[in-house]
């Protein structure tokens, strides 16, 4: 059995997309989701799906190496969905190649720090590009660097504002990540 731990920071439509996906799979199952903020929404997701959803304090997660003692106990992998912080280089190099993000964007364009949600959806409107997607990679110790896993692209129309391209982006999450994710863990074991 793998046992994925969900980090998220926002919402948690990500993760519960993740979650319901993985609840009926035998080989493969969401033990629980960490979040960095005390009131994300992703908590009362993981209240009505019956997951258990645990906050941690910045010191918590780069000094004091709590949360990384969490995982080394019960995750095999940790996926990021919608979470916003670096992952420190201590929890990176005890998870080689065993976390998992979703980027809003097609790497390596509008990637880095501060680019997540929004931000990435108004520059790519901004710039006047014709696609855009998601791209789903490994994390290694630098923002949105890490081996691409996968890609999916989607049009935009002149007429697309910031809005409907963040709509259309979250489409391909929904539709891609889950199955990325079961597809990787099968493929590396």
């Amino acid at each position: 059995m793998k046992r994925l731990v969900i980090f998220a920071s926002g919402s948690g439509s990500n993760a519960e997309n993740i979650i319901n996906y993985f609840k009926d799979v035998t080989d493969i199952a969401v033990v629980s989701v960490l979040s960095n903020r005390k009131n994300a929404g992703v908590f009362e997701r993981c209240k009505r799906l019956g997951i258990d959803c645990f906050y941690f304090s910045k010191d918590d997660f780069t000094l004091k190496n709590k949360v990384l003692s969490v995982l080394k106990q019960s995750a095999d992998y940790i996926i990021l969905a919608g979470f916003l912080l670096k992952i420190p280089e201590s929890i990176v190099t005890a998870f080689p190649n065993r976390i998992i993000n979703i980027h809003p964007a097609l790497l390596p364009k509008y990637g880095g720090k501060g680019m997540y949600g929004m931000h990435v959806h108004a520059t790519v409107k901004e710039n006047k590009e014709t696609e855009t997607g998601i791209t789903i990679h490994f994390v290694n110790k630098y923002y949105d660097e890490g081996a691409i896993i996968f890609q999916a692209k989607t049009v935009i129309n002149e007429a697309d504002t910031p809005e409907d391209i963040a709509q259309k982006v979250h489409l391909l999450e929904y539709e891609h990540f889950p199955k990325i994710i079961e597809k990787t863990l099968l493929k590396n074991g």
